[in-house]
């Protein structure tokens, strides 16, 4: 039994790969010229040179492999030029998928994003069935994101793919070598550089519990479903001051208003234009993010997958230690 995995240099890839091995998976990994490869450099995988934007590079990783798990995505909440994200993120989905299905694949498991669902207007956790449309979807990952999502749907209706769909909500846990997004909250709240805070939420959840997600969704998603991987809801002032009991390092103290933040975000961004590299401290589209509390709940995949996941605290602990232990402070 041998499964390609997609995305595998990155944080929630690697831990899909290092749980298929756990697992006794025969795995092959589809990595870019010069990518990281940290993630697999100890694991028993085979490597396939590829890109999500070459379609030959797809045809070749799938032959052979029984299942495909699509994790790869460009994840950066704030780009200067957004063709390649959408290249990658929707036509390289389109293209893998087709691949995997003219390559005789038995499963497909697509990670998606809870980026896509909508929110009730009653402060309930969203759940799968919170309807969104394409122009609710804040910034160009969300709507790449968005977009891919509903061609994965398509080709299941349409042409047979048997493609089963997971939503992470917001994994944190070790081994976050770039950091995401997340991540970076994360250390810099470690390393006591975040002495204020925004009033919003997030879904935590252990990146690991993802991983056995994807593979519980493997072996019991139904077809063409989405399924929620998540974990505990929290304010992000609860987060913070978690992870100061954490480091011993004080809780942070200030609460800003939001919309004081949008010059700064402004004047961050035309200043990266201008240079043509780096990311802003803070973007416009977070903070528009930043106006929801991004809470979601798991009970389908709970009910329907036996999914579980720990407590949200043993997920920030194992990240604190992870980035204190490769230097990250």
């Amino acid at each position: 039994m041998k499964a390609l995995v997609t995305g595998a240099s990155g944080f929630v890839g690697g831990a899909v790969l290092r749980f298929l091995v756990g697992q006794g998976v025969e795995a092959r990994v589809l990595a870019r010229p010069g990518a990281d490869g940290a993630n697999w450099e100890s694991l028993p995988v085979e490597m396939v040179s590829g890109d999500l934007q070459d379609a030959g590079s797809l045809r070749r990783a799938v032959q052979g492999c029984r299942w495909v798990f699509h994790v790869a995505a460009d994840y950066r909440l704030w780009v200067p030029d957004p063709v390649s994200m959408y290249a990658s993120n929707v036509g390289g989905t389109e293209q893998l998928v087709r691949a995997a299905l003219d390559a005789g694949a038995e499963r497909i498991v697509y990670t998606s994003s809870v980026a896509v669902l909508g929110f009730y207007g009653d402060e309930r956790p969203s759940d799968e069935n919170a309807q969104a449309r394409l122009e609710d979807m804040i910034g160009h990952y969300k709507r790449s994101k968005y977009l891919a999502e509903e061609r994965v749907r398509r080709l299941c209706t349409e042409e047979g793919a048997p493609v089963v769909i997971v939503n992470p909500s917001t994994p944190i846990g070790p081994a976050d070598r770039k950091p995401t997004p997340t991540g970076r909250l994360v250390r810099d709240a470690a390393a006591g550089k975040m002495p204020a805070y925004v009033d919003t939420g997030l879904n935590v959840v252990h990146v690991d519990d993802v991983a056995a997600g994807h593979w519980l969704a493997l072996q019991k998603g139904e077809t063409g479903r989405r399924y929620i991987l998540g974990g505990d809801n929290l304010p992000l002032a609860a987060i913070l001051t978690r992870i100061a009991g954490l480091t011993g390092r004080p809780s942070p103290r200030w609460r800003i208003p939001r919309r004081s933040l949008y010059p700064m975000a402004w004047a961050g961004e035309k200043w990266i234009r201008w240079r043509g590299h780096g990311t802003p401290l803070v973007t416009m589209d977070e903070l528009r993010m930043a106006a929801h509390h991004m809470y979601f709940t798991s009970e389908r995949a709970e009910n329907e997958l036996g999914y579980l996941h720990r407590p949200a605290e043993e997920a920030l602990r194992d990240a604190v230690a992870w980035f204190a232990g490769h230097g990250y402070f």
